[in-house]
């Protein structure tokens, strides 16, 4: 259940309620009503903004209309209290025993607790990695793909469909230079010096190993023959081989596609003649001359006629060129056609997660996708900042294998993949991130993995220990939901884990709706700290510890709330995709 959404609708109600008394006119427009928690704890447990947005239609100052809300409010056994802050907010509390049946809903869900029907199955499509298939997966690719992941998982609980996809870029000039640069490798492989790697190939070692494949296959097949025969051959085995190496490491990291889409594919079955000509039909393309880019002098500039989109006409700077000047098609025409292929499948919300130096291509990519489908879809772009790597606060050092940046692999094999996905969630995706290898395998409050892990294993070790001192007692998810006396916790620490908790299925929702999974590690790192806030005090006030003797009915109320806390991280857990631990070792 999710409390906030509760107070929401009833508080509708009670506007109905006064509306049909003469109070207030009928219809009132409570589209931006809402009941969040208060800035301030001291506040109160819940707030709610109705009287501030309703009272200019509802011809009231705010304070006369919050005054009738607090009366209609004060009759409810489930409220304390219920007072008017500042110039017309509405703070509430909550009876102990609202906060205690949340824990009983946290145990009778079991991690399914907080999932919503938010999406109403609403399909989605997120789009996340895509990766040239040019070399192996760095550290910023996987902060795209651990952040993509999420954010499907989210938004999956929240009750959307969710189709997770890659897409290949295997068009265009990255690839033919790929293509090249394998073919040198090949050489090199069938024993030519190769010399020094020519200015404008791909330099990396893992290129040897592709190369070395492709003598083993092919053998001297390709040596003397001509480019227009090899290229093709070189470039689609590379291809192959490489997106091979790719979906390895993103298994490794424990992400899955449902979809990889073809760039070359889609260009091949007629998709971007397809979506140009929509456009035309709908007189958004054009032949014109764009003024010169800012910072060149008009004598730099060569203005020539060029096929143009009407950007411009969707919220983009400029209009944007749709063909090059030997007549075949932009990277931008591509991409407008691959869009309108999603919108055509079905996925009307979309979703791209881009590494930080396509900043400059999202309005034009959000300007075509409206465009090409009259308003139907709406593209979010999420842009996700470098990953800077670091040991004991030094840069690391390149990988000998990559050449010129460190592999996701490297990374994973160093700390492990549940520590690469956690730390990776851990900023705004639009915020730089530090990986210190030395501090993220830390065991200290400083590291929220560990923090958050550890909360995870002390509240399984209670309940391991219980089972002893306990025997015969059935501690079961089920059994505690139905027989623990909860009434029981009435300490401030275990209520205030207890409201914590219930904030779960509205954090699950609210960071959905943002598109934000950052806020699920800030969420598990504050609901751990208020679990350890409370084993602390259990040290020095031993009436608070979880396994009291001669007191079963306590011990078992206090274990119903520790395997709720457990519940809730791994329910949390399992949207950044970690395995919650059972038990820490140094």
């Amino acid at each position: 259940m999710n409390i906030f959404k509760v107070f929401e609708n009833d508080i509708r109600k009670l506007l109905d309620e006064l509306a049909a008394e003469g109070q207030i006119p009928a219809g009132l427009d409570t589209a931006r009503l809402t009941v969040e928690p208060p800035r301030e704890a001291a506040h109160g447990d819940l707030s709610t903004n109705a009287a501030m947005i309703l009272a200019k239609p509802a011809g009231k100052p705010p304070r006369a209309l919050a005054e009738l809300l607090v009366a209609k409010l004060k009759t409810r056994p489930d409220v304390a209290s219920a007072e008017i802050a500042g110039p017309g907010f509405v703070n509430l509390r909550l009876s102990a025993d609202v906060w205690r049946d949340r824990i009983r809903d946290v145990l009778t869900a079991g991690t399914a607790y907080g999932e919503s029907t938010l999406g109403g199955q609403r399909p989605v499509n997120v789009e996340y990695v895509s990766a040239n298939p040019t070399g192996p997966l760095h550290a910023a690719h996987g902060r795209g793909a651990v952040f993509g992941d999420a954010l499907a998982a989210l938004l999956e609980k929240a009750g959307y469909a969710v189709s997770r996809e890659y897409y290949i870029n295997d068009a265009g000039a990255q690839v033919d230079v790929l293509g090249r640069s394998t073919f040198l490798r090949y050489r090199e492989a069938l024993g030519e010096d190769i010399g020094e790697i020519p200015a404008g190939l791909y330099p990396g070692e893992y290129l040897k190993e592709v190369g070395q494949a492709l003598a083993e296959r092919d053998g001297n097949r390709w040596v003397g023959a001509d480019e227009a025969d090899w290229l093709p051959a070189c470039r689609d085995f590379a291809i192959a081989t490489i997106m091979e190496w790719i979906k390895e490491d993103l298994g490794v990291l424990g992400v899955r596609m449902d979809v990889y889409s073809s760039e070359r594919a889609l260009v091949k079955a007629g998709a971007v003649d397809t979506a140009l000509k929509a456009l035309e039909d709908r007189g958004l393309i054009y032949v014109g001359v764009l003024e010169p880019p800012k910072g060149k002098k008009p004598d730099d500039w060569e203005p020539r006629p060029q096929t143009l989109f009407k950007s411009t006409d969707f919220g983009d700077d400029v209009d944007r060129p749709l063909k090059k000047s030997d007549g075949s098609f932009t990277y931008f025409s591509n991409d407008i056609a691959y869009h309108y292929d999603k919108h055509r499948r079905g996925f009307d919300l979309q979703i791209d997660v881009w590494g930080a130096d396509h900043g400059g291509y999202v309005k034009r990519m959000q300007a075509a996708t409206t465009a090409i489908t009259e308003g139907k879809a709406s593209l979010d772009v999420k842009l996700c900042q470098l990953v800077h790597l670091m040991k004991n606060g030094e840069p690391v050092k390149m990988s000998k294998r990559a050449g010129t940046f460190v592999t996701l692999r490297d990374v994973i094999e160093e700390v492990g993949r549940d520590v690469v996905r956690f730390i990776m969630l851990t900023r705004r995706n639009d915020q730089t991130l530090d990986f210190d290898f030395a501090k993220v395998v830390e065991q200290s409050k400083d590291n929220p993995v560990f923090y958050v892990q550890y909360a995870h294993a002390r509240c399984r070790s209670v309940l391991r220990h219980a089972a002893t001192a306990l025997p015969g007692a059935d501690l079961s998810l089920a059994a505690l939901a139905a027989k623990a006396n909860l009434a029981r916790l009435d300490s401030e620490e275990e209520m205030a884990l207890a409201k914590r908790m219930a904030t779960w299925p509205r954090l699950v929702e609210s960071a959905a709706e943002a598109h934000e999974p950052h806020r699920v590690a800030f969420y598990l790192y504050d609901l751990a700290s208020d679990f350890h806030a409370l084993w602390n005090k259990g040290r020095d006030d031993t009436s608070l510890r979880f396994l009291i003797d001669g007191d079963e009915e306590v011990t078992v109320a206090r274990l119903a709330l520790i395997s709720a806390v457990a519940t809730v991280i791994a329910s949390g857990l399992a949207v950044m995709g970690v395995e919650p631990v059972e038990e820490l070792r140094s």
